[in-house]
C-alpha cells in the first residue's frame, strides 16, 4: 500500500503515522462488530430463530454463540474506543507522543478544553458524550459473558441497538454554526457510508462466526439458515446500495479527474479501495444468483442435506472471503486522508442542480437493480426447480 502511494505524485500527500492508521482501523472494526453484529442480530438471527419451530437445540447453540459473539464485541468496541480517543489527544497536542496521549489525565483534559471561538460547543465535550456513549454500548454486550444476562439476550441487544451508531453519530455533531446546506450533506452522507458499510461487514462476519457451529447443529438448522442468509441478503443489499451512492458522493468532491485516481496519493488510496468493494460486490453477487437459486429450491424440494451443505459449507466460505476483502477496506481508510483536487491543484467540488439530480437518478436505478436482482434470483430458483422436476 506505502509503495503504491509513494509511486503516485504525492506531493501535498503524507503516509499517516503508524498509530495514527493502526487506532483508525481498529477503531473501525470496533464499529464494525458492534453496530454489524447488533443491527444483523435484530434483523436476521432473531426473527429466524423466533420461526425456527421444533428446534430448540439448535436454536439454543445459536443464540449462546450470539451472545459470545457480541459480548466480544464490546471488549473489542471499549479498547479500540479508547485508543481512538488517545490518538484525538495527540493529534490536538502538537507533537504528542501517541504513548503520552494514553494517560488518564491528558484524556480528561482534553475532554475539558474550553469551546473555539465561535463554537457552540467545545469540541471536548462532543468526545465526552461520545464516548459515555461508548462506554455504556460495551458495558451493556459485555454483560452477555453472564449466564443470567444471556437470558435476556434479545432484550440486552435491542436496548444496545440504538447505542452502536450513536456512537459515531455524536462525534460528527458540528461544533459550529451557520453550516452550508452541501456541509451538512456531506456529514449525513459520511455517516450513511460509515453505518452502512459496518453493518454491511459486521453481519458478514456474526454469520460466519455462527456457521463455525455446524458440527453442533442437527441436519434441519439448514432450514434455520436458509431463513438467515435470505434475511440476511435483503439488509446487505439495501447496505451496499447507500455504500455505492453516499461513496459516489464522496469521491466525487475528492477526485476531480478520472487521472487522479493514479497520479495522487489521496485516489491511489481511493482507487485500491474501490477494488476491494467491487470485490466485495462480485462476491455477495455470487452468492445472489449462484447460492441463494440453489438454496431456495433445495428449501422448496425439501432437501435436508443439500440445505445444510449450501447455508452452511458453500455460503459461509464465500462470506468468509467478503470478510476478509472488508477488513482489508478498513485497513485501507486511514490512507484516505487529505483531497486529491488538493493535491493536484483542482478547484474545490461545486455541487448543484445537475448534480443532485444525478444523485437521485443513480439512487432511483439502484433501488431499480435491487427489486430486479431479486426477482432475477427467485426466477433462477423456479428455473433450476423446473430443470430438476424434468430431469
Amino acid at each position: 500500500m506505502s509503495e503504491l502511494l509513494l509511486a503516485a505524485d504525492t506531493a501535498g500527500y503524507a503516509l499517516p503515522e503508524t498509530w495514527r492508521a493502526v487506532t483508525k482501523t481498529g477503531y473501525f472494526i470496533g464499529l464494525t462488530g458492534s453496530i454489524g453484529g447488533l443491527v444483523t442480530f435484530a434483523t436476521t438471527v432473531r426473527p429466524a430463530l423466533r420461526n425456527a419451530s421444533g428446534a430448540a437445540d439448535d436454536t439454543s447453540v445459536l443464540r449462546h454463540r450470539s451472545a459470545v459473539f457480541l459480548a466480544w464485541a464490546g471488549v473489542v468496541l471499549l479498547v479500540t474506543g479508547y485508543l481512538q480517543l488517545a490518538a484525538r489527544v495527540a493529534r490536538a497536542g502538537a507533537g504528542m507522543p501517541f504513548v503520552d496521549a494514553l494517560a488518564p489525565g491528558r484524556i480528561w483534559r482534553f475532554l475539558r478544553s474550553p469551546a473555539d471561538q465561535g463554537a457552540w460547543i467545545a469540541q471536548g465535550a462532543v468526545f465526552l458524550v461520545q464516548n459515555l456513549v461508548l462506554l455504556v454500548t460495551a458495558a451493556a454486550l459485555m454483560a452477555l459473558f453472564g449466564r443470567g444476562a444471556r437470558r435476556r439476550l434479545e432484550w440486552i441487544a435491542l436496548a444496545a441497538l440504538p447505542l452502536a451508531p450513536a456512537v459515531t453519530l455524536i462525534a460528527a455533531v458540528p461544533v459550529t454554526t451557520g453550516l452550508s446546506a452541501d456541509d451538512v450533506l456531506d456529514l449525513v452522507l459520511t455517516q450513511v457510508h460509515i453505518v452502512s458499510g459496518t453493518v454491511w461487514l459486521g453481519g458478514l462476519v456474526l454469520l460466519s462466526v455462527l456457521a463455525g457451529a455446524r458440527r453442533r447443529l442437527s441436519p434441519e438448522a439448514g432450514l434455520i439458515w436458509a431463513d438467515m442468509w435470505r434475511r440476511f441478503s435483503l439488509v446487505a443489499m439495501v447496505c451496499v446500495a447507500a455504500v455505492v451512492i453516499s461513496g459516489l458522493w464522496m469521491g466525487w468532491e475528492h477526485v476531480g479527474r478520472i487521472s487522479q485516481l493514479w497520479t495522487t496519493g489521496y485516489g491511489v488510496a481511493l482507487l485500491v479501495k474501490i477494488l476491494l468493494v467491487l470485490g466485495l460486490v462480485t462476491a455477495g453477487a455470487f452468492n445472489q444468483f449462484w447460492l441463494m437459486p440453489r438454496m431456495t429450491r433445495a428449501r422448496r424440494e425439501g432437501e435436508t442435506a443439500s440445505l445444510f451443505r449450501l447455508t452452511l459449507r458453500h455460503f459461509p466460505k464465500v462470506a468468509w472471503g467478503e470478510v476478509v476483502l472488508g477488513l482489508a477496506v478498513l485497513v485501507v481508510v486511514p490512507f484516505l486522508s487529505g483531497s486529491a483536487r488538493t493535491e493536484a491543484g483542482s478547484p474545490p467540488a461545486q455541487p448543484s442542480a445537475a448534480v443532485f439530480a444525478a444523485v437521485a437518478t443513480l439512487a432511483l436505478a439502484l433501488v431499480a437493480s435491487l427489486c430486479a436482482t431479486t426477482k432475477a434470483s427467485d426466477a433462477l430458483a423456479r428455473r433450476l426447480g423446473a430443470g430438476a422436476e424434468a430431469a
